[in-house]
């Protein structure tokens, strides 16, 4: 039962939200569908298609609610094929056509995602609802109380509920800014469960299967999308890093210390898959996510740290930096260029950016600085920058880290 609801609720939901127009009131619906099955799949056996059990059940309680409401004539030509109040027990294992369901789906990412919602919102509200997550295993990933996140769900729902944001998804001038908020959310996932940025762990898996589920949806929705084709092929290839990036007690591996024999090849074949649609659908230029897509790509065909194209990927980053210019660009670039061109002309990148008020306690930067220090010879500050930089990160594994490179400059 659990399996199947996880499995199928974001379905549900979706085509129960088109039906009432609130993602607040499709949840209830969809849990009371849940109570349904609680109730009479013991005695009467589980159906054989219990997702269009699931889906028959609350929507024929989406349509009993519209039917309640004084608007129902109007409604009723509006949902059309959705009235099925009196279907027999054989309809139950009917599903609606799967285009209809992957637009339910793609409206409900939309609609989690919008910008009206704050990052955290965004975020939490997405994995509720897409991404099928339960408020206790949100809570869990990011290191939070449960009320917490429960409390940012309901706002979630009750800012998107009096703002009367639209369940569609958005077309013209709109759609670039709307999709942009969807991909950074599902980037922010797998980043947290890619590299957390908190707690004993360093690696949280289930977060990043989570995003890349959600990645490889969006891919299937929206197959002309290239910035969509990028942030999967990019998803796709960082994962199939995971099992070489930690120890089997925890501690972190660095990338120039990886047993690249544990990459995941079949995840690599599916980000260069990913990576070829992205590059098929641009038009023109390739954006932010694919090009550090291409970046991955380089270090997925590289057998060994040393035969990395570290040239090739100082110039993606230079391509990155012009398209999307921030300080934690520019610092990827400066590590780029330090081993293309060595550890003198990347300090001078580095140097420039401490004076970044958006890069003041980003722990990276004491750590890359730290590091071309200490290539460069000058031992004693690159000891006060590995510890500057432990001071700064709030993840245990990274702090040991940290702390032991501090503890090898001596």
């Amino acid at each position: 039962m659990e399996t199947v609801f996880r499995l199928e609720s974001p379905r549900v939901v979706a085509a129960v939200a088109r039906i009432v127009r609130d993602i607040g009131i499709a949840e209830e619906l969809t849990q009371d569908a849940l109570v349904a099955a609680l109730e009479q799949w013991p005695a009467q056996g589980v159906p054989d298609n219990p997702g269009a059990w699931l889906m028959t059940a609350a929507r024929r309680r989406a349509v009993d609610l519209v039917r309640r409401r004084e608007n129902y004539a109007r409604k009723l030509a509006e949902i059309g094929r959705d009235l099925r109040t009196a279907a027999a027990a054989a309809e139950y294992e009917e599903l609606p056509a799967p285009d209809d369901i992957d637009d339910d789906l793609l409206r409900l990412v939309f609609t989690t995602c919008h910008p009206a919602l704050s990052a955290e919102a965004r975020t939490a509200l997405t994995l509720r609802l897409p991404g099928g997550l339960t408020t206790a295993e949100i809570a869990r990933a990011f290191l939070v109380p449960e009320p917490t996140v429960a409390q940012r769900i309901v706002r979630a729902k009750r800012t998107l509920a009096t703002r009367n944001v639209a369940f569609e998804v958005p077309y013209g001038p709109d759609r670039e800014a709307r999709l942009g908020s969807v991909l950074e959310v599902i980037y922010l996932i797998f980043n947290e469960g890619y590299a957390a940025t908190a707690g004993d762990d360093w690696l949280r898996p289930a977060l990043c299967e989570d995003a890349l589920r959600l990645a490889r949806l969006l891919s299937g929705l929206m197959p002309k999308e290239s910035e969509v084709h990028g942030l999967t092929a990019l998803l796709e290839f960082q994962a199939s890093r995971a099992a070489a990036r930690t120890r089997p007690d925890g501690t972190p591996v660095l990338l120039r210390d990886q047993n690249r024999r544990r990459w995941n090849r079949m995840l690599i074949a599916r980000g260069v898959t990913a990576l070829a649609r992205a590059e098929a659908t641009a038009a023109g230029a390739l954006g932010p996510y694919a090009l550090q897509a291409a970046i991955a790509a380089c270090h997925a065909h590289a057998h060994t740290y040393e035969e990395t194209d570290w040239p090739a990927i100082a110039t993606l980053y230079g391509l990155l930096a012009a398209r999307s210019p921030s300080p934690v660009v520019e610092l990827n670039r400066a590590v780029a260029v330090s081993m293309a061109d060595g550890p003198g002309p990347a300090l001078d990148i580095v140097d420039a950016l401490t004076a970044e008020p958006a890069l003041r306690d980003y722990h990276l930067l004491p750590s890359v600085r730290a590091d071309l220090l200490a290539r460069l010879g000058r031992t004693a500050q690159a000891r006060a920058e590995f510890r500057r930089a432990a001071s700064l990160t709030r993840n245990e594994r990274e702090r040991e880290l940290l702390l032991r490179r501090a503890a090898e400059c001596d």
